[in-house]
């Protein structure tokens, strides 16, 4: 009778031996995503998780394993807009003029 006693042994086992393949795949691609996400100075984490379902009947037990990942959710710049009185969005503040515009029409001091 062969017993198996160590984690990494079973590991091996499961699903004829390519289990141990996909949890490869899926560090691997947790870890690009997380050092893509820090960039060369930043931080980023996440993690990987083995579950393993067990079900007993009859003496036998099925395992059947899971894995699941946390990757960093894409990060997006921000824009900033002002909102005009009749509530849209403009990418010029509503209560200044636009210097770009052209020259402006300068009214008379004196004149009232």
């Amino acid at each position: 009778m062969k017993i198996v006693r160590e984690p990494q042994v079973l590991l091996g086992m499961l699903e004829g031996g390519e289990f141990v393949g996909k949890l490869q795949n899926e560090m691997n691609a947790a870890l690009t995503a997380l050092n893509e996400a820090a960039g060369p100075k930043g931080k980023a984490a996440g993690h990987v998780t083995v579950k393993f379902g067990l079900k007993v009947e009859a003496g036998m037990v099925t395992i059947t394993p899971d894995i699941t990942a946390k990757k960093p959710k894409e990060e997006f710049g921000s824009s900033v807009f002002w909102v005009t009185e009749d509530g849209d969005l403009s990418t010029q503040h509503p209560r200044q003029s636009d210097m770009f515009d052209g020259p402006r029409e300068i009214r008379d001091r004196d004149a009232g």
